[in-house]
C-alpha cells in the first residue's frame, strides 16, 4: 500500500497518544471522567489548534490535516469525541465573528486559556428540525434574556464558551423557518447558576452530555456572532466541517477494529489452527477494510474541496456515511473475531465498540444524510 498522507503529522499524534494507552481510557470509561490530562497535552501540542490561523496563535492547517490528528486519536484507542469540538465550533467565531472577537477569544482558545468546546443546538422538542428550536433570546437594551431548554450538549462542565443558537424572531413573524435564528457566545463561568442550570445526562458512552434550562439568562448583545438573525446560515456553514472531522474519527475507530481484529485472527489458535484461517472470520475483516480505505478516499475528497473553498456538501455527508457504516461494520467484525472475550473490557472493544456506534445516530443520522443526498444530489422530492 503506498504511504498514508500526512506522515509526519501522523507521527507526531501518535507519540502523543503513547502516553495514554489503552488502560487510561478504560479507567476513564470505568469512572464516566472527562480525559482532562489527554485534552491538556493535547492543547499544549497546538493540535486543538489546528484551524485556528497562525495569527492568532493556532497551528493554521487545512481541514484535511485537521482531520488526521482526530483519526489517530481513536486509531490508537483514545476517543477524540471529548475534544473534538474544539476544532470545528470555533469555526462559528472564526469565519462570522467580528475581529475585535476573534482578537478577544481566538488566541486564547489556541494557547488552551479558554476552552470553547460546548454547542447549543439541540433541543428536547425539535430534534434534528433545527429551525423548530423553541429557545429564544429577547433583546432587551444592552443584554439579550435568553428562555428555553437544550438536551444532550456536551462538555458544558469542562468549557468556559458555549455557542448558542436561539430564536431572536419569532417564528411567525420571519417568511422562512431558517430566518430569525441567531448566534450567541455564553461565557459559562458568569451564566452557570446566573439563568443557566446544567443537568448531566447519563448514556452508554463517556461522553458528557447534559440538560440546560435556561431561565432568564443575561447575554451581553456584544456576544452576537454575525448579523442578528442569520444565525442558521453560519450554523449550516460549519456543518460540513463537522462531518468530515467526524468522518477521520470513524475512520480512525475502524482502523482500530481491524488492527485489533486482524492481529486476534492470526494469533488464536482453536482446534489446532488460526481462526484468521477460516474464511467466515477473515472475509468480513477483509471487507470491513476495504470499506474504511473507501471512506478515507471519500473523506479526502471532500476535505479537498473544504480547504479549496468549493462547494462539499454533498461529499462531506457521503463521507460522513460512509466512514460510519464501515467504522460499524468494523466493529461487528472484531466483536465477532474475539468471540466472548469481546465482553471482557480488559480488551477494549466492546469500549469501542459503544463509542463508534453513536456516528450512526449523532452529528446527523445516516437517514437524513440519504435524505439530503436524494434531494440535493438527485433532484427527488424533499421527503420531509
Amino acid at each position: 500500500m503506498t504511504e498514508e498522507p500526512h506522515p509526519e503529522l501522523r507521527a507526531a499524534v501518535r507519540r502523543l497518544c503513547l502516553r495514554f494507552p489503552d488502560g487510561y481510557w478504560r479507567q476513564l470509561d470505568r469512572e464516566r471522567a472527562y480525559p482532562e490530562a489527554f485534552v491538556q497535552a493535547m492543547t499544549e501540542a497546538g493540535f486543538l489548534g489546528a484551524l485556528i490561523p497562525r495569527q492568532y496563535g493556532g497551528l493554521g492547517q487545512s481541514l484535511a490535516e485537521a482531520s488526521v490528528i482526530l483519526e489517530e486519536v481513536n486509531r490508537s484507542g483514545g476517543n477524540a469525541g471529548p475534544c473534538h469540538a474544539q476544532m470545528y465550533t470555533m469555526g462559528t467565531l472564526l469565519r462570522h465573528g467580528s475581529e475585535a472577537q476573534k482578537r478577544a477569544y481566538l488566541p486564547r482558545i489556541a494557547s488552551g486559556e479558554l476552552r470553547l468546546q460546548a454547542f447549543g443546538v439541540t433541543e428536547p422538542a425539535a430534534g434534528t428540525d433545527t429551525t423548530g428550536l423553541r429557545t429564544t433570546a429577547v433583546r432587551n437594551g444592552e443584554r439579550y434574556v435568553v428562555n428555553g431548554d437544550k438536551v444532550f450538549i456536551s462538555r458544558v462542565q469542562h468549557s468556559d464558551l458555549m455557542v448558542l443558537l436561539a430564536r431572536t424572531t419569532p417564528l411567525e413573524r420571519v417568511p422562512k423557518r431558517s430566518e430569525g435564528l441567531s448566534v450567541l457566545l455564553v461565557e459559562l463561568r458568569e451564566a452557570i447558576g446566573k439563568g443557566l442550570e446544567v443537568e448531566p445526562i447519563t448514556t452508554m458512552v463517556n461522553n458528557e452530555t447534559n440538560r440546560l434550562r435556561f431561565r432568564d439568562l443575561e447575554v451581553p448583545t456584544g456576544n452576537l456572532i454575525g448579523e442578528e438573525g442569520q444565525g442558521f446560515r453560519y450554523l449550516l456553514d460549519g456543518l460540513n466541517a463537522e462531518r468530515i472531522l467526524i468522518a477521520a474519527e470513524c475512520i480512525g475507530d475502524g482502523r482500530w477494529f481491524i488492527e485489533r481484529a486482524a492481529h486476534r485472527a492470526r494469533e488464536r489458535e482453536v482446534f489446532g489452527r488460526p481462526i484468521g484461517q477460516n474464511q467466515g472470520v477473515q472475509f468480513p475483516i477483509a471487507r470491513a477494510h476495504i470499506d474504511v480505505e473507501a471512506a478515507d478516499l471519500m473523506r479526502f475528497r471532500a476535505a479537498e474541496l473544504f480547504d479549496r473553498g468549493e462547494p462539499c456538501g454533498a461529499e462531506a455527508n457521503m463521507a460522513k456515511l460512509l466512514a460510519a457504516d464501515a467504522s460499524w461494520a468494523a466493529a461487528n467484525a472484531a466483536m465477532q473475531t474475539f468471540g466472548g472475550y469481546a465482553f471482557d473490557v480488559e480488551y477494549d472493544v466492546e469500549r469501542k465498540f459503544r463509542e463508534t456506534r453513536l456516528y450512526q445516530v449523532a452529528p446527523i443520522s445516516t437517514n437524513l444524510v440519504l435524505a439530503y443526498v436524494a434531494e440535493h444530489v438527485l433532484g427527488l422530492p424533499r421527503s420531509f
